[in-house]
This record gives C-alpha cells, structure tokens and sequence, in this order.
C-alpha cells in the first residue's frame, strides 16, 4: 500500500482551491485530483460558502459551434495551445493559466460581467479538443483559427467575425444596453 505525502495532500488542496476560485464544478475537481468527494465538498463550502452546484456538465461540442461561443472557445483554446506548445505547461497547469489569459482579455474588453466561457466549459473543450472531437481551423479571409467539428468539411471555412450572422449580437442584454445608450443620448 503507498504511503500518502503530505506534501503531495497540500499540493493538491491549494489546486482545488484555486480551481473553486476560479469556478470549477464539482466534477471538474474530482477528474483532476485524487482528494475524496467528502474532503472536496468540504473544501468547497470553505472556499466558497455554500454547496457545489448540482447537476450534469456541458457536454455537447454544438454548444462550442455558435457563433459567440466560437468566438470566445477559439480564443481560449488558441492560447492553451500557445501554454502548451510554447510556455512549456501541460494539464490542468495549461488550461488554469489560459484560463487567467482569457479572463485578463475578456475583463480589458468589456470591464464588467462574467465571460462567456467559464472554467468548466473552458476544461470541457480542452478535453473534446484533447479527444478530437473538435479541431481548431484557419478562416480564408483572414487567417485566424476557429473551433469546428474535427470531420466537418472546412476547405473553404468563414468564420463568425468575417462573416457574421444576421442576428449576431442581438440579445436581449443587448437591445436593453442599446435602449439604455439611446435615452441617455437624447
């Protein structure tokens, strides 16, 4: 029987705690450390002051397909591949520090809300990437890399930004947001 290290506990527990801060769900931390189910709730309370969310993760690449999701996943997953092909970091390492990245430029954007892509979704798609179920691929017209289907057919692929669907930015976070510009122009 191996001998547990203390070391490698306390490791483990900072880890979980970061992941927590940053929003990782239940099963996010289980699949990534050998901590019990018992001692991650605990730690979750801790952290967080209340139970970890219920019920199941996402789990269909369509979601990642979307024109908005796209644009926010091909983000994400473009600077976890530059973590692991260049920053030397693999694991949950590459996705906690894309993570950050991702964060970093969503707030700069936009200063406010949360980002489109959580921790969880953002783990989601490194692994369908890892699993090949989706590939990142370059736009003919201007270069840059987006999320698809790895066996759709993408010789001639447009992507979201170079051609933007008819309702894209439509929500209604952002008529509402449009409404309110309006009235305080007038």
């Amino acid at each position: 029987m191996a001998q547990k290290s203390l070391v490698n506990e306390a490791q483990e527990t900072q880890l979980v705690i970061e992941l927590i801060e940053m929003g990782a769900r239940l099963q996010v931390l289980e699949a990534e450390t050998s901590l019990s189910r018992e001692r991650l709730i605990k730690l979750y309370k801790e952290v967080r002051g209340e139970s970890p969310p219920k019920g199941l993760l996402p789990f269909s690449t369509d979601w990642f397909t979307t024109w908005l999701p796209n644009i926010h996943g091909s983000l994400f997953a473009n600077i976890h591949r530059y973590m692991t092909e260049h920053a030397g970091l693999s694991g949950i390492q590459a996705t906690m520090q894309a993570y950050r990245l991702y964060r970093e430029h969503h707030h700069l954007e936009d200063g406010q809300g949360e980002p489109v892509l959580g921790l969880t979704r953002a783990w989601t798609l490194v692994r369908f990437m890892d699993s090949g179920m989706l590939t990142l691929v370059p736009c003919t017209k201007c270069g840059g890399r987006f999320l698809t289907h790895t066996y759709d057919l993408n010789h001639d692929f447009v992507c979201g930004m170079c051609h933007m669907p008819s309702r894209a930015g439509k929500t209604r976070r952002a008529r509402l947001a449009d409404g309110t510009a309006r009235e305080a122009a007038a």
